[in-house]
């Protein structure tokens, strides 16, 4: 009988993602990944080289899944805001993930930076033709939307707060709200001056 190893892969990666997230890089332990997996361990050494190459491998799904859930609208940066935002309500160890990659591995990826030179490269033309704001460089414009987006985890007792105890839907729906309609103020033109 053959073995799947796309599925030990994918059950790789699911455990990798939950021990990466909840304990970091340092922290996480290949030997739980495996067990967790129900893989041998040396199968992560086969399909993934080290630790920080799963890390890698696991970072680097978690944000193609990301992308693929949570297109970029140049068009409507609040919407997106908004859907990224959701996104990260609805995958909360996302967010630990990351914060664990900037504690421990501080810069980006290839991968990220061409991701974001793409968007920036979108958001300058919308600058260009008048359809966001051109008073704030586009590389920041696409750094607070993100951060917006992402600022209510960091939040004490935010979504993923302590103890798996979160917002109430009311109080997440006011949040979505602020980060849509700071977006939407930071990336609306100004009126045109009078006479011109």
């Amino acid at each position: 009988m053959a073995r799947d190893s796309s599925a030990t892969k994918a059950r790789l990666l699911d455990a990798a993602f939950t021990e990466f997230a909840t304990y970091g890089i340092a922290g996480a332990r290949v030997d739980r990944i495996a067990e967790t997996a129900q893989a041998n361990k040396r199968l992560i050494y086969v399909y993934y080289g080290n630790k920080e190459q799963l890390f890698d491998a696991v970072l680097q799904r978690a944000l193609a899944t990301g992308s693929e859930s949570v297109a970029f609208d140049v068009e409507d940066l609040p919407g997106y805001a908004g859907a990224v935002f959701d996104h990260l309500v609805e995958r909360p160890e996302l967010m630990r993930l990351v914060l664990w990659k900037q504690l421990e591995r501080p810069g980006s990826t290839d991968a990220e930076s061409s991701s974001y030179e793409g968007k920036i490269a979108e958001v300058r033309q919308a600058q260009e033709a008048g359809r966001i704001d051109a008073g704030v460089p586009a590389a920041d414009v696409l750094t607070l939307v993100m951060g917006l987006s992402q600022a209510w985890f960091g939040a004490m007792g935010g979504p993923a707060g302590a103890a798996g105890t979160g917002w109430a839907a009311e109080r997440l729906a006011e949040h979505r709200a602020a980060v849509v309609e700071a977006v939407r103020r930071i990336t609306t033109p100004a009126p045109p001056a009078d006479g011109a």
